[in-house]
């Protein structure tokens, strides 16, 4: 292991007002799960991790943890801050299969959860202690939703959601998968046979476009749908990525280890909105970056651009008016994605906000009663954590609605 976790957790302060609690969405109980570890109380501390967040085994690896938990640390301001994400991972890989998770008895009634990504999955195991029957349906054939499809096996390694999906079967709750809610079946139906309370988890699939010329040319691609499955493209040698977001990051890498030779992302900002660790990384590897570009069109050679000129402040002040053509083989876009709409066009009453978003009270229920819904499909393209801190907020309403039709 790169980091030994041993001494970093004896680097740990122990602060009596932890600011990495604080700087965690989540508020991992960090201090006491690292006390845990120096005391040999491994198990107790995998515990207290899971029953904090459900996802935490995901969430070591794939948070941003620079400007959460460890940007935060004390230990940060004047050197290194405490490496907590590795003590996490470890704490809760060596555990996970070990973690017997502690279910009430089943009383009787079925919840529906719509979509395996990190807000279902959070969802499905609180309710599932809670007594509740479970039944998952996804679309696609194996469950994490955009950590299975959406981040490269070289940030989470898809045997993690395997062991997942093992955990949730475990405890009873049932997958369906390859099953559209809205295609055969529809939420009626759902209620229909039973389900009490429904929650939407679907995520967020469908790519924001630029708006611009040449979008549909064959030459032209979507992250998200890069991402999915990465060795049925053939970008060639010279791919040039429109976005300079997490996922943006994500696409580069994935170009470089599947061959392409010279990468290079394009951003509108002068700066990479990415993490600063996910930028680092890029850059390591061979990935290029030209900031201050407005995509003009696309055509067969590639993207055309217009230099934006900005003020000390970095305010925009103006456009270039001579344009670039950039010669590239592939572009593929990669600015953010929005949900897409056909649980809204099936189901009579759920409303969506303009921007396509599922509209919700902020305890996640939506226009329908009995429907429920939380992660990207409600907030946007977000992290996981902040999935997972929703999620827990929205399962306990779920909870409070099912007990009040109670006779």
């Amino acid at each position: 292991m790169a980091v030994h976790v041993i001494d970093e957790a004896n680097r740990c302060l122990q602060c009596k007002k932890p600011m990495c609690r604080e700087g965690c969405p989540v508020h991992t109980p960090i201090p006491d799960m690292i006390k845990a570890l120096r005391e040999e109380r491994l198990e107790e501390a995998a515990y207290m991790l899971f029953e904090n967040n459900p996802m935490s085994l995901v969430c070591s690896l794939v948070c941003n943890h620079e400007n959460q938990c460890e940007g935060h640390c004390v230990l940060g301001r004047k050197g290194q801050p405490v490496h907590i994400s590795s003590i996490e991972n470890y704490i809760s890989n060596t555990y996970f299969e070990r973690i017997k998770i502690q279910c009430e008895p089943r009383n009787g009634r079925k919840v529906a959860v719509i979509g395996a990504g990190p807000a279902g999955i959070t969802i499905a195991i609180l309710l599932t202690k809670k007594g509740y029957s479970v039944t998952i349906f996804d679309s696609r054939e194996k469950i994490g939703g955009v950590l299975q499809y959406g981040i490269p096996d070289f940030r989470l390694p898809k045997t993690v959601l395997d062991r997942y999906k093992k955990k949730l079967e475990s405890i009873g709750i049932r997958i369906r998968p390859n099953t559209t809610i809205g295609g055969a079946l529809d939420i009626k139906d759902l209620f229909r046979d039973g389900y009490e309370s429904i929650f939407i988890g679907t995520g967020v699939w469908r790519p924001k476009t630029l708006g611009v010329k040449g979008e549909s040319l064959g030459n032209v691609h979507f992250a998200i749908d890069y991402l999915v499955n990465p060795d049925v493209y053939e970008l060639g040698e010279r791919v040039a990525i429109i976005g300079m977001g997490n996922s943006a990051m994500d696409v580069a890498r994935t170009a470089i280890r599947q061959g392409s030779r010279e990468v290079t992302l394009y951003g509108r900002s002068a700066v990479s909105s990415a993490s600063s660790h996910e930028t680092d990384y890029a850059k390591l590897e061979g990935a290029m970056f030209c900031y201050n570009k407005a995509v003009e069109e696309i055509n067969d050679e590639g993207p055309v651009f217009r230099d934006i000129f900005r003020d000390e402040e970095g305010n925009i002040t103006g456009y270039s008016e001579e344009t670039e053509q950039v010669h590239a083989d592939s572009v593929i876009i990669s600015i953010s994605q929005g949900p897409k709409d056909k649980l809204v066009n099936t189901t009579a009453g759920l409303r969506a906000t303009k921007s396509g978003l599922l509209e919700t009270t902020e305890n996640g229920e939506t226009t329908v009663e009995g429907i429920f819904a939380s992660g990207d499909v409600v907030l946007g393209a977000k992290t996981v954590v902040q999935a997972v801190e929703y999620s827990k907020k929205v399962a306990n309403a779920m909870d409070a609605y099912m007990k009040s039709k109670e006779k």
